[in-house]
């Protein structure tokens, strides 16, 4: 899961959001689908804080976090989403980097995020951007 499929999840203002909750929805039996890592939690809080206050953050905190698979990103994987980074371009961030590491070294194919970034990077998008 991205920082855009969770700020869209918590924020009734993103347009966005109703298609989100119904991902959601249809997600909740596949456990692996509601997986991310902790750099997208730590960019999801400062995204939700400084647009909505501390509402939002509430809500990720009580309603959608309890139900994610949290990966905390060692120095290994940190070093090699950094080292993608700089030999990338400067629109896709270190967060985004880490998710394309950790989801090629899982295997994992498929993202629930509305960022095309995934796309560009050969991934299937659970929420692609209309």
């Amino acid at each position: 899961m991205d920082t855009s499929a969770l700020y869209a999840l918590v924020s009734e203002e993103d347009p966005r959001h109703l298609r989100a909750r119904q991902i959601l929805a249809g997600l909740q039996d596949a456990r692996e689908w509601l997986f991310t890592h902790d750099h997208v939690l730590v960019e999801t809080v400062a995204l939700a804080q400084a647009r909505g206050g501390l509402e939002p953050v509430r809500r990720l905190r009580d309603e959608i976090f309890p139900v994610l698979t949290i990966t905390w990103v060692d120095a290994d994987l940190h070093g090699a989403a950094l080292d993608a980074t700089l030999r990338g371009s400067r629109d896709v961030s270190l967060v985004d980097h880490t998710s394309f590491e950790l989801m090629r070294r899982r295997n994992i194919r498929r993202a629930f995020a509305f960022d095309d970034h995934f796309a560009r990077e050969g991934f299937e998008l659970e929420a692609p951007t209309p």
